[in-house]
């Protein structure tokens, strides 16, 4: 690792930070304030950093900060690719693979997500189907699975650990997405060859799942695509959603959409969601 320019970090992230608006990030704006685009404590929350190391990397003090947090600042900052390569450089990193997100999300899927958030649960994902954003309503539908750490990030690995994700599932479709999540990461696997981290991933999901090993041996090859899925939510009921996946060419990372099914009620019952999922999200003062 490099010494990088930490003044330069710190001026290029003040500057990124003092363009945007709270609507920019999907946040309220709430009250007057006294300067111009987000307050260091919202990027902190969206980067699911403390307000204090926030500071400290904008001020240029302290350690240097770990590619991790760079990931994380750059989505809550809502930075492209290009960007994003440039905040490693100057913080002394050797920037990420494209296809490794190291927490960071695509700029362009960020926009989407929080133009979805009121209406329509989605979340962003890498090629591994590591979790690295969700919108308020699908942390509702699904539980906040893009702050987990490790292994806990990857929907796939989630899907045959986690009871109680799966739970929320029809159980009659769980051999149908089982076998799809299997058959996309092993297309995954075959376009990087001998990565570390795909391999990481099925070694651990071989160890803890006696299902993924039967369906793995399948050799099944498929990418992700529209699929009819039926939840079971514990405070809103049955919903019919149609699960859309839209993949970004220059990150490779998908946003996958959880669209009401017409005519089942479900879109009423997002909407109800939307009311007392979220409400439970926030924390109490």
């Amino acid at each position: 690792m490099s010494t990088g320019d930490r003044q330069a970090l710190a001026a290029f992230l003040r500057h990124r930070r003092e363009q945007l608006s709270p609507a920019d990030v999907g946040l309220v704006p709430g009250g007057r304030r006294r300067t111009p685009g987000l307050r260091r404590d919202e990027v902190a929350v969206l980067a699911a950093v403390s307000t204090d190391h926030y500071e400290r990397i904008e001020q240029a003090r302290g350690a240097h900060p770990s590619v991790e947090v760079l990931g994380a600042v750059c989505r809550a900052l809502r930075l492209t690719l290009d960007e994003r390569d440039h905040v490693h450089r100057l913080a002394g990193h050797e920037p990420p693979a494209r296809h490794r997100s190291q927490g960071y999300a695509d700029a362009g899927l960020m926009c989407v997500l929080d133009a979805l958030a009121p209406h329509v649960p989605a979340l962003v994902t890498d090629d591994l189907s590591t979790v690295v954003a969700q919108n308020p309503l699908n942390v509702a539908l699904l539980g906040p699975i893009a702050a987990e750490r490790g292994l806990r990030r990857a929907f796939v690995y989630r899907w045959f650990t986690d009871p109680d994700l799966r739970g929320r599932y029809d159980p009659a479709q769980h051999e149908q997405l089982g076998r799809e999540y299997v058959a996309d990461l092993r297309l995954t696997s075959g376009a990087r060859p001998g990565d570390a981290d795909v391999r990481a991933l099925v070694g651990a999901l071989e160890t803890a799942s006696e299902e993924f090993r039967r369906l793995w041996a399948l050799q099944e090859v498929a990418m992700r695509r529209t699929t009819r899925k039926v939840l079971h939510h514990p405070q809103v009921g049955r919903l019919d959603l149609e699960c859309d996946v839209v993949v970004s060419p220059p990150s490779g990372q998908s946003l996958v959409l959880f669209r009401p099914a017409p005519g089942t009620g479900t879109a009423e019952r997002i909407a109800l969601l939307g009311v007392v999922g979220v409400q439970d999200l926030t924390p109490s003062a």
